[in-house]
């Protein structure tokens, strides 16, 4: 019985330590605002601007890290319907350092801009392209396990 309460104890104790991590884990500490719909005619080019948002003392690798071990803040279009995905314009990168290593990073919020042209044989009408934005945010101390959010950009083809 003593083992019992004395497992419990400890168990209490590792769960009570590590609270602060597990609930930033949750909360991933990125956040996408939605984008607005974007409408264009076939084969016409159309801009989607996607907000981000990086919580206060955190930050996120730029989409060009300073290290090729460090995790890019990456947007990749995985369904893009109609649309054919372009390139995907960045913010420019803060400079931090962090551990007295200088780092390019991007903090606050920002807006990334997603290029696309729509197909020549679209049929009209709306859709939505698909996407994923992969990054892993940190703060001065610690780097979290990369996450991956789900981005849906809709649009209207005329």
């Amino acid at each position: 019985m003593a083992w019992n309460n004395s497992y419990r104890l400890l168990l209490a104790a590792l769960l009570l330590t590590r609270l602060p991590y597990i609930a930033a884990q949750g909360s991933g500490h990125l956040t996408v605002g939605a984008p607005a719909k974007v409408s264009a005619a076939r084969s016409q080019s159309v801009q989607a601007k996607i907000p981000v948002a990086i919580d206060a003392g955190f930050h996120v690798n730029s989409n060009k890290p300073m290290d090729e071990y460090l995790i890019p803040l990456s947007l990749t279009w995985t369904a893009p319907g109609a649309l054919e995905a372009g390139t995907v314009v960045y913010p420019k990168p803060v400079m931090e350092k962090v551990a007295d290593k200088p780092l390019a990073v991007f903090t606050g919020k920002f807006d990334l801009i997603a290029n696309f042209k729509v197909s020549a044989n679209a049929p009209a009408g709306p859709g939505v392209a698909a996407g994923k934005l992969r990054y892993q945010a940190c703060n001065s101390t610690t780097c979290f396990p990369p996450k991956t959010v789900e981005i849906s950009v809709p649009y209207q083809i005329q």
